[in-house]
Parts: structure tokens; C-alpha cells; sequence
């Protein structure tokens, strides 16, 4: 895409799919099972943020039509995402773990992961593989997202010395 400033050990890195090994989970083997998903394209754990902005540790788990997010602590299903109601994903231009599933039918998702840009291709590849359409990445130091049905808000990224500074700002 050519548009991202990615770490370089990113780029060298093998990308292995599932960093959990899902399938060995009963509690997840019993999601997929009941939802008649039977191929894990990523599995991992990733942090998630809340609408009231809090950091919650959650698993992420794409398979070939569908996104789960799943709470470890409690085995349970948070959240069921159809590939095919993905409308896009956004990204800052700078190298951070931030990203945001947007989805128009229903609040967004905001997570923070240091395998994202393996996280964006799963989820380009898999969309196109269900919906003949390819999922926009779109890649800029400013976004909103939609945290809850009523709230939106604004992530701000900005290169300082040092590091990357983010705000998070209510709209």
C-alpha cells in the first residue's frame, strides 16, 4: 500500500495466522462450532478499548466470513462482526498499533495490536474472498469511529520526540 511508515522487523516478521492456537481452546472450538465456521485465518490477542475509553484484553479471531471478539477471562463471546458488514479499516500513517474497524451498521471497534498490518491483510483478503469487493484501508494521522451507538470519537496521532503521541478526542 505504500502509504505506511511500518516498522521494519514488521516487515520480516512470519506471519503465522493463529498465535493462540485457537483450535486447541474448547470454549472457541464450541464458538466456531456452533456458528459453523471451521477455518481460523488469525487468532491472537489484542486490546481493546471500551467506549468510556478503558483498555480491556480481549481475543481477536477472524475466520473466513466473520470477526470474534472474545473475552479470555470469561470464555466469553463479545462480539460477532460479518465480514460482509465491514465497511473499511483505519490506520495512522505512522507506526503504531492502532486500528479501527469500521462498521457502518453498528458501533465501531477500536483495538491496538503490534501484528496490525497482518491483522488489516487477513481481514483485505478475507473480505474479498466473501463479498467480490476489497475492504478500503484507509491510512490517516486523524480518524473518528463511532465508540458507541451515541458517542464518536476522534483518535489524533502525532509524531513527537521520542515517539508517537495519541489523543482521543470526543465529537
Amino acid at each position: 500500500m505504500d502509504v505506511k511508515d511500518g516498522r521494519k522487523e514488521s516487515v520480516q516478521r512470519d506471519a503465522e495466522g493463529d498465535y493462540i492456537n485457537a483450535r486447541s481452546n474448547p470454549y472457541v472450538n464450541k464458538i466456531l462450532q456452533k456458528q459453523g465456521d471451521s477455518q481460523v485465518l488469525f487468532a491472537d490477542k489484542v486490546i481493546k478499548f471500551t467506549g468510556s475509553g478503558k483498555l480491556k484484553h480481549c481475543i481477536m479471531l477472524v475466520t473466513d466470513f466473520v470477526v470474534y471478539v472474545v473475552d479470555p477471562e470469561t470464555d466469553a463471546l463479545k462480539r460477532r462482526i460479518a465480514l460482509a458488514a465491514v465497511d473499511k479499516i483505519c490506520l495512522s500513517e505512522l507506526s503504531d498499533n492502532f486500528f479501527a474497524v469500521i462498521i457502518p451498521t453498528e458501533y465501531d471497534i477500536l483495538m491496538a495490536s503490534f501484528r496490525k498490518m497482518e491483522i488489516v491483510a487477513v481481514l483485505v483478503e478475507a473480505t474479498k474472498n466473501v463479498s467480490n469487493y476489497e475492504l478500503e484501508a484507509e491510512f490517516s494521522n486523524s480518524f473518528e469511529y463511532h465508540a458507541s451507538a451515541e458517542l464518536v470519537k476522534e483518535v489524533v496521532f502525532e509524531e513527537v520526540e521520542g515517539g508517537i503521541k495519541t489523543r482521543f478526542v470526543r465529537k
